[in-house]
């Protein structure tokens, strides 16, 4: 294990607040806990109190991968500008034009075709054109609100087909994911398969005796053939599989289409999508997205109305949500420029300034954490969050989080300990990366700032890792 101590670092303070040094035998009881973890492990622990005071630190300026404490930062971007995103935001909505059923996205991210939806449902919108028409030609899904910039750089393709690296756009229903429920068959023969029927399936699943299941599920990038193999146990009960969607705007289209025939309307054409493409660049760090078109003459038939985004800031936060948070930088980005990626990191870099970030200390490549190529430091979390901590909003923003053994990422950690109930933290998991930023109450009653970040643990090892600075963070609460 690679554990970096620095004294020197506990002189450097963080808002210009005084160091308070914790006591040699805090520090050598944390660095047992962390000792304690997989070999090989890479560890940075920044402590510190509400107004920016550090108390410890382990690493605090070497760059770890965050994981999802990248939502973090796109949230408090989204937070501080709460307001006007607000204000702009709007709904899914659809029109007739030319005898085409146009559905378009404006970034909302909880539009469902489910049976039972009651808010936000595309049945809605299918309705709308229904009592309309009796007859429609192509259905097409705009998602042209945004760029078509499906993923950020550094996304691994093994992740794509997963429902955590679905494809983002403006467009998007059902969170981007399809399911399919297999329930097991005759010994020897395949199960049965229900899903939706947009994916075509290769079922080469063989029931086997008991209750045990071990399914593989395979799909490669813009495909609409999923593979599946292994095997399940025919005592087993039935399994669910999540899949990704890679063009969310053609697969709305494809669901509106049925409810359309659903409802006695005849589609004569097919199905079609329209896209924005980015503009030329050669460095897709700095490339902007090329002008949003002009909209159709056609007015909007209906539109869905816009719920708040501080409603799904707790969906972000407390459930780790990926879409649901690269779809909000692209809201901030379309607020303040193009909806590209690009766009909502120039924001996201202005924030920092204002939160005293250092720019070497950060870096993203998409909202959501799931890019290999996002970097941060202790010292960057904790410096935002200890900003966070003196806004107006950061009281609201802080229940957002997790809380410890209680709900979200959180709920089965730090049960049974001082902390339980008394840390509020994002939590962040991506292969050979761990990650834990937030806020704490110690045993005495006092609130601090921290971040824990863990990465390069050995495969198969990062749940230990976690433990390891869980222990840790009980030390700390417990001894201070």
């Amino acid at each position: 294990m690679r554990l970096l101590l620095s004294l020197a670092a506990l002189a450097l303070p963080l808002a210009g607040a005084a160091a308070q040094n914790a006591p040699p035998p805090l520090l050598a009881s944390i660095e047992q806990q962390l000792e304690q973890g997989p070999k090989g492990t890479r560890y940075g622990l920044l402590v510190a109190t509400l107004d920016g005071a550090p108390i410890l630190a382990i690493a605090p300026d070497e760059r770890f991968i965050p994981a999802s404490n990248t939502k973090m930062f796109t949230t408090a971007t989204a937070y501080a500008d709460l307001p006007a995103l607000d204000r702009t935001a709007q709904g899914t909505g659809v029109r007739l034009d030319q005898g085409d059923a146009i559905l378009e996205g404006r970034g909302d991210a909880r539009l469902s075709s489910a049976p039972d939806c009651t808010v936000d449902c595309l049945a809605t919108l299918a309705d709308a054109i229904a009592a309309r028409t009796r007859r429609v030609r192509d259905v097409v899904g705009d998602d042209s609100w945004y760029p078509d910039e499906r993923w950020g750089p550094g996304m691994s393709w093994n992740n794509i087909q997963s429902r955590y690296g679905t494809g983002i756009s403006s467009l998007t229903l059902d969170d981007n994911q399809l399911s399919a429920t297999i329930t097991p068959g005759a010994i020897g023969a395949p199960p049965a398969v229900q899903a939706t029927g947009y994916y075509a399936i290769d079922n080469r699943i063989i029931t086997v005796p008991g209750k045990e299941q071990a399914i593989v599920a395979d799909r490669a990038p813009n495909s609409r053939l999923v593979r599946l193999t292994g095997t399940i146990g025919q005592d087993a009960a039935p399994d669910t599989l999540y899949f990704s969607v890679d063009d969310p705007a053609h697969y709305a289209a494809w669901r509106l289409r049925d409810l359309l025939v659903a409802r006695g309307v005849t589609v004569t054409g097919t199905i079609r999508t329209r896209h924005r493409p980015l503009s030329p660049g050669d460095d897709p760090a700095t490339r902007r997205a090329a002008p949003a078109a002009r909209p159709p003459a056609a007015p909007l038939l209906a539109q869905l109305p816009a719920l708040p985004l501080a409603d799904d800031m707790r969906i972000i936060n407390k459930q780790s949500q990926n879409l649901h948070a690269d779809l909000m930088l692209r809201r901030v980005s379309r607020a303040q420029g193009s909806g590209s990626i690009a766009d909502g990191q120039a924001a996201l870099d202005r924030l920092m300034v204002q939160a005293g970030v250092d720019k070497a200390s950060y870096s993203f490549a998409d909202g959501s954490g799931m890019s290999s190529y996002n970097r941060i430091t202790p010292r960057a979390a904790v410096t935002l969050l200890s900003w966070i901590a003196q806004q107006p909003w950061g009281a609201a923003w802080r229940d957002t989080l997790p809380i410890a053994g209680q709900d979200g990422t959180l709920r089965n950690r730090f049960k049974g300990t001082v902390l339980e109930g008394k840390l509020f933290a994002k939590t962040g998991s991506l292969n050979a990366a761990r990650a834990l930023s937030g806020y704490f109450i110690t045993k005495s009653g006092r609130t601090l700032v921290f971040s824990a970040l863990a990465n390069d643990m050995p495969d198969g090892t990062d749940a230990q890792a976690s433990a390891a600075v869980d222990r840790a963070l009980v030390a700390l609460a417990e001894a201070m």
